[in-house]
């Protein structure tokens, strides 16, 4: 059995080369999808390996991009990784011993640690981070959600033993860049299914969030970047039920 793999990137030149040497140990068929409005040197280096298929696209949305790019896979079974992450030696180990096995679920989860601001993120619900990333294209499908994207699936979901690495943050700057977009199309996606922002949902969920990842799941144990990545995804809560009570109010932008 041979595995496929996607990565639909953007501005990813820091990163870029570290994700696709680690996939070309353990995948036979890799197609990279450029964003059209990438600027910086992202193409230029995904063009010096020979074992990529790459296109520049229009981009169509988180989920629409990914299906084009299972569409351009050839085999089936495909690895999705992002761009700023890089398959660890464990796991190109066990991807390689993969392809030698009769699959036994439809999907897989993975175990996804966090490089934020210079540290390994290992509480606060960041870590295990189980992720679904290898799939059956046969049998699963990317849903239509605006962001954090998933896999609709019908079967049974197995799990790998390694780690797949993110250098998710290297600064502030860069995570509030995301900040301002993921919140925005988090807000519209709770206004599409007739969602109404709440003065709980602005007041309460953000407080409940902060306890619930500092303190409950032990994030205070990251130190200050554990106390850091708790207030910005108390902000990110605070912030999309804002935007989201916005939309319902109609304000004018």
């Amino acid at each position: 059995m041979k595995l496929s793999s996607i990565l639909v990137v953007k501005n990813e030149e820091k990163h870029i080369a570290n994700c696709l040497d680690s996939l070309s140990k353990c995948i036979d068929d890799i197609v990279v999808l450029v964003d059209s409005n990438s600027d910086d040197a992202t193409l230029d280096i995904v063009k010096g390996y020979d074992c990529v298929h790459w296109e520049v696209v229009e981009w169509m949305g988180y989920a629409e991009t990914k299906r084009y790019a299972v569409s351009k896979t050839v085999n089936d079974w495909v690895f999705w990784i992002d761009g700023d992450e890089v398959i660890t030696d464990g796991l190109i180990k066990e991807l390689n011993e993969f392809k030698s096995k009769r699959p036994e679920h439809d999907v897989y989860n993975i175990a996804r640690r966090a490089y934020f601001l210079g540290k390994w993120i290992k509480h606060g619900g960041w870590y295990p981070g189980f992720v679904e990333r290898l799939f059956n294209k046969n049998e699963c499908y990317f849903n239509q959600n605006k962001v954090h994207e998933n896999l609709e699936f019908t079967g049974s979901v197995g799990k790998l033993e390694n780690d797949l690495e993110h250098f998710t943050d290297p600064n502030i700057f860069h995570y509030y860049e995301k900040f301002n977009k993921y919140t925005t199309l988090a807000a519209e996606e709770l206004s599409e299914r007739k969602r109404k922002a709440r003065v709980t949902d602005i007041l309460l969920r953000p407080l409940f969030f902060f306890i619930k990842m500092y303190i409950i799941r032990f994030g205070f144990l990251d130190g200050l970047q554990g106390l850091i990545l708790a207030t910005f995804s108390t902000n990110y809560v605070f912030t999309k039920y804002c935007k989201l009570w916005e939309i319902n109010n109609k304000i004018k932008k």
